[in-house]
């Protein structure tokens, strides 16, 4: 009778499985490391949007991650009230609002790349340095030749990387 618990680990080849796999180890390592930011990962996100100033309005930045509009007027809401972000007049459109990090907001962003680096680490571990540039080139790329839907960003006299 053979040993049940020397299973080898099974081969995933399908794309959507093993994106899966990562995805929730990621997500669920991301939300412990950045806890303290409010919004946890998405909150990250526009702290690093509003550093990058890729995109600056509320509503290029929900395009950019694809974050329902209602979504994303809360989330700014809580960073703005834990300091990290200030919301200011747009020049180019009275109606618009800009997301603009404050210098806690740079302090915060800087410890979360830190926290969020080791988990990226941490979830592709299997993989050695080289491997692991190659799979963060590979997956931006793809992620860049996805049609993105940019009116917002380009109505709002963003560019169209938002």
């Amino acid at each position: 009778m053979a040993d049940v618990t020397a299973r080898e680990t099974p081969v995933v080849d399908d794309l959507g499985q093993a994106l899966n796999a990562l995805l929730l180890t990621y997500l669920g390592r991301a939300r412990e490391a950045v806890a303290d930011v409010p919004g946890g990962p998405r909150g990250f996100q526009v702290l690093q949007l509003s550093q990058e100033q890729a995109c600056t309005n509320q509503a290029g930045m929900a395009a950019a991650l694809r974050l329902d509009r209602t979504v994303m007027t809360y989330l700014v809401d809580d960073l703005e009230k834990a300091g990290l972000i200030e919301r200011q007049p747009d020049p180019a459109d009275r109606r618009a609002r800009r997301v603009v990090i404050t210098e806690s907001g740079r302090a915060a962003l800087a410890s979360a790349r830190v926290a969020i680096r080791e988990v990226e680490r941490e979830t592709i571990s299997a993989l050695d340095d080289a491997e692991a540039a190659q799979l963060r080139a590979l997956l931006t790329k793809a992620a860049q030749g996805i049609d993105h839907d940019t009116s917002a960003c380009e109505a709002a006299g963003s560019p169209p990387t938002c």
